[in-house]
């Protein structure tokens, strides 16, 4: 009974290493693209990389024009290197158009005569009004001001009454 089990143990151990050499192989294709901040505003830098592309390439979107990857870690076990000769990494940076419309954008790479879509890879938010604090109105509407000026109205009749109490409690 015990040898069985250990068998069993091995069998799925080979599987499991069986099933997992094909997607060592697969490193020499671009794979995992991508694009940090997955949310940005018109203007804004995105970070562009790609695992498996050794040689560099081109990544492309409506939001950004065509922008170059350059390999990083060169191969030698360096950042985002998966451990392999040549299977390195390549990244670049693309300024969102300014034009772009908000909503989610897909990446194409070409990378080692291979081309790779990642669909909605990043999503591109409307922007704001900066200095004003995103309000669309230039100062306090008539309402603002009547509610304002009637909790003014309020404190003030309320501290009055409150301080002639205390005043009166205090002669007899």
């Amino acid at each position: 009974m015990r040898n069985t089990r250990a068998l069993a143990v091995a069998g799925a151990a080979v599987a499991a290493l069986g099933l997992s050499a094909p997607a060592a192989v697969a490193w020499e294709t671009p794979s995992n693209i991508t694009a940090l901040p997955s949310v940005i505003a018109p203007g804004g830098q995105l970070t562009i990389t790609v695992d498996g592309c050794r040689g560099g390439g081109t990544a492309t979107s409506n939001a950004f024009s065509p922008t170059r990857l350059s390999p990083v870690g060169g191969g030698k076990g360096n950042e985002g290197d998966r451990g392999g000769a040549g299977n390195g990494t390549a990244r670049g940076t693309a300024v969102i158009k300014s034009d772009a419309r908000p909503g989610p954008y897909d990446i194409t790479v070409d990378c080692n005569g291979r081309r790779m879509t990642k669909p909605q890879a990043f999503t591109v938010i409307g922007g704001v009004r900066g200095g004003i604090g995103g309000s669309t109105t230039t100062g306090a509407t008539p309402t603002d001001v009547a509610i304002g000026g009637g909790l003014v109205a309020a404190a003030v009749v309320g501290g009055g009454v409150f301080w002639m109490r205390r005043r009166a409690e205090r002669r007899i």
